[in-house]
């Protein structure tokens, strides 16, 4: 059953909160006075005249009106009691912080789903969780010590996890945090729920989203166009490098594609920024909070040490990050206001002769500012203010906030020491549009993450459109076509593939060799061989009628029929191309460096379907062979438009038979400068339905 989309919203922004229970729920409403939360509260329990000074009634059904939020601190079995009954009262939803379910095995399962089945359409936050935290109005459904202030305006927080969720609170990175939402076991309601909510409130500006896995990737794609249309921001901490699940192991594909790989690939396509740690994330909601989504990668960066400049240029190395040349103009300006001794460059030392002198300092950072960049970058660590006199730092960047505001950029302050930047400062610069980042590492991951989604979301953005095999992944369901059917398929849809024919005999092998000449492979065709080579299922290079008859002889002692094809003589390089299958994605490309080493080499990109000619070369530049197949240092260069027409051909066939085949792999797809063949081919289908080219 859907969740009541009014009762949701009752339950995240309440008037009126109950709490069920002892000492947890006695610290919920602790924790709702720190926040000064203005609504109702009440106290349930038999056994207690009172919770942290407010008055106890003996049962939920005694409470003058039905309450938008309840909080049950109470044990696994009686909180499932009290779920049904909340449902049936018509409470907006529920926080169920006992443990003892799902996460427990058989036995909490059954507790899990017989929550679920009594919570109807009520929102159920957990079981197994910690609550939320609504900074914006003080609500408070959450059992513990937190960091969180009230705010009028900040990010969302959601997590899997509780704990996390606390250390969330207790950043002290000058990050306004609006709400902060755990999901716990999500049996009712799921981060997607809470996402949506997060979105419709006009005074969450970026929301961030630390997760597992996603429930339902159909409804998050369409909540983050809805989140791109608000221009509202989300960034993601994906945890779990788990395998896809399938039990089939023949295929490269499932060695070399991973779910989280998919779920990066599917951020990347969403225009959704990613992180890899907390600190970055928590930089990167920060970035997102005051600036929202930068339109490119043109970064400036000043500093006045050669050493911050030279180190933050060596750490963007890696990074989808430019740092242009100044022009001829703008080092123009620039030298009218520093010494020739500074070298006008980017990143910028500009030395401390102008350390201190207000005017001077304001003119050169305005003069940088008449660039073309679409982020500007001052580097500068502050001192504790107890120690030290900070009043040239603090001037510094007065005048770097006042450059920023008239010329209408988008500024960031960035310390090369995460500490080195005081509550007080940081307070300042994001009270004034500019964004404190803390730490050089962290602060270009989050400017690259940001960017990554600006530049995302000014072009064309094609969701993709989650295409699913008809039938069971397992085995029983599903055939395995051997190189010869598989090519023929691939054939029937205008896939290029080697002059050959399937022989069973010396007469039918001599037949075939005169049809197609040499040089000639043979090849053993057996569904269930996964590596021909290493059992000697493959000749390759004959180009003499005895020796290969012979050959043919030798191996028809051992495998029923094999193939017998032409040898490719052009070849500049070797691809894998595939299409496999996901339970939550659906069918989704691979494109890889192949042939014998593709698991070795781990050069290969993911692409969820549909793809375009844009998309298959920008994975194909993102290769590590891209420069053999770019004609590397004047050696051949491979037939790009064939080779992306080839792989454009491969993905049509599931829009024609997706359905039926759960896999496609190709391997080696050999490029050459004319043209691109498929040399080996595995499909495999559905064992219900025959599938004709």
């Amino acid at each position: 059953m859907q969740i009541d989309r009014d009762r949701l919203h009752r339950f995240l922004n309440p008037k009126s909160i109950a709490v069920v229970g002892g000492d947890e729920s006695e610290r919920v409403l602790g924790q709702c006075a720190k926040l000064a939360y203005q609504g109702i509260l009440w106290a349930v329990n038999p056994n207690r005249t009172e919770l942290a000074g407010i008055p106890c009634v003996k049962h939920i059904n005694k409470l003058p009106i039905v309450p938008d939020a309840v909080f049950l601190g109470i044990s696994a079995d009686q909180s499932i009691e009290f779920v049904g009954l909340l449902e049936v009262m018509g409470v907006g939803g529920v926080v169920c912080l006992a443990s003892g379910f799902k996460e427990i095995g058989e036995l909490g399962e059954d507790r899990q789903e017989r929550l679920v089945q009594l919570a109807g359409s009520m929102p159920v936050l957990g079981p197994n969780c910690y609550g939320y935290i609504n900074a914006l109005t003080g609500a408070v459904l959450f059992p513990d010590q937190h960091g969180l202030y009230r705010v009028d305006q900040g990010v969302a927080i959601i997590t899997a996890s509780g704990n996390l969720g606390i250390n969330f609170t207790l950043q002290q990175r000058n990050l306004p945090i609006a709400w902060l939402i755990t999901v716990g076991n999500q049996a009712v309601m799921g981060i997607e729920d809470a996402l949506e909510v997060a979105l419709e409130c006009a005074n969450i500006r970026a929301i961030g989203l630390h997760i597992e896995g996603l429930r339902d990737v159909s409804r998050f794609i369409q909540l983050t166009e809805l989140a791109r249309e608000k221009g509202v921001v989300i960034i993601v901490l994906k945890v779990g490098k788990s395998k896809i699940g399938s039990k089939i192991t023949q295929s490269h594909t499932a060695v070399l594609a991973g779910e989280s790989r998919l779920f990066l690939a599917l951020f990347k396509r969403l225009g959704v920024g990613q992180t890899d740690t907390v600190e970055e994330f928590l930089e990167a909601l920060k970035l997102a909070y005051v600036h929202g989504p930068i339109e490119g990668n043109r970064l400036v960066s000043m500093s006045c040490s050669g050493g911050e400049a030279s180190l933050l240029a060596d750490l963007a190395v890696s990074r989808n990050l430019q740092f242009p040349e100044f022009t001829k103009k703008h080092k123009s300006l620039l030298r009218k206001i520093l010494t020739g001794y500074v070298s006008l460059s980017n990143p910028l030392d500009y030395h401390t002769f102008i350390w201190g002198d207000y005017d001077r300092t304001y003119r050169m950072f305005s003069a940088m500012m008449k660039g073309d960049f679409d982020l500007f970058i001052l580097i500068i660590d502050f001192p504790d203010p107890e120690y030290c006199d900070d009043s040239a730092w603090i001037g510094t960047i007065q005048a770097y906030v006042k450059a920023c505001q008239e010329h209408l950029v988008k500024g960031v302050v960035v310390s090369s020491i995460p500490e080195n930047i005081t509550r007080k400062v940081g307070k300042y610069l994001i009270n004034n549009q500019i964004v404190p980042l803390q730490g050089m590492s962290q602060a270009l991951a989050a400017i690259e993450s940001l960017s990554q989604v600006g530049m995302t979301w000014k072009s064309t953005i094609h969701p993709p459109k989650l295409s699913f095999f008809g039938l069971s992944a397992s085995a029983e369901y599903m055939q395995c076509l051997d190189d010869h059917t598989s090519k023929q398929l691939l054939a029937n849809c205008q896939i290029p593939v080697p002059p050959g024919e399937r022989v069973q005999s010396v007469s039918e092998a001599l037949k075939t060799i005169k049809k197609i000449g040499f040089p000639i492979a043979i090849k053993a065709l057996d569904s269930n061989l996964e590596h021909k080579s290493e059992v000697g299922g493959v000749r390759i290079g004959l180009r003499e009628t005895e020796r290969t008859i012979n050959e043919v002889r030798r191996m028809l002692e051992r495998w029923k029929s094999l193939r017998l094809e032409k040898m490719i003589d052009d070849h500049v390089a070797e691809l894998m191309v595939s299409i496999s299958h996901d339970p939550q994605f659906g069918h989704f490309l691979m494109i890889s460096a192949g042939g014998t080493l593709v698991e070795m080499i781990n050069d290969n990109q993911l692409l969820l379907l549909p793809v375009d000619d844009e998309q298959i070369l920008e994975a194909l530049q993102s290769l590590k062979i891209w420069p053999l197949l770019n004609g590397y240092r004047g050696r051949k260069c491979a037939d790009l438009e064939e080779l992306v027409n080839t792989i454009k051909q491969v993905v049509g066939i599931m829009r024609k038979f997706g359905k039926n085949i759960y896999e496609i792999e190709i391997n080696p797809l050999i490029i050459g400068e004319t043209g691109a063949v498929v040399v080996d081919a595995l499909i495999r289908t559905n064992k219900m339905d025959r599938i004709h080219g």
